[in-house]
């Protein structure tokens, strides 16, 4: 996934994707690091509310989008390598400020 092609896959990934996701209550977004060393390489970093919020969008609107988006990428190639699942941790907010 080169240049050109990891723009397709950018734009067609938040066209797509991030469209069909925009739906369900709980998606709070997404992020594209773009690897500036590696031209065929990208991460999406998917934040969901709960992990229930992420199972409760039903398979058929996934398997759908998935055809839809490789329908958009045509002979474009592209592949996910790898899905990791990360849990959070709440951190409160706290900040404190010293006078100098």
């Amino acid at each position: 996934m080169l240049g050109e092609a990891r723009e397709k896959y950018v734009q067609k990934d938040g066209e797509i994707w991030t469209t069909m996701l925009n739906r369900y209550p709980g998606f709070f977004g997404k992020e594209v690091w773009l690897n500036p060393n590696q031209a065929d390489e990208l991460v999406l970093i998917i934040r969901w509310r709960t992990r229930q919020d992420w199972n409760s969008v039903p398979v058929e609107d996934i398997t759908a989008t998935e055809k839809q988006f490789d329908e958009a990428m045509g002979d474009t190639p592209h592949q996910i390598v790898e899905s990791v699942e990360y849990q959070g941790s709440e951190i409160s907010p706290r900040t404190e400020f010293v006078e100098v």
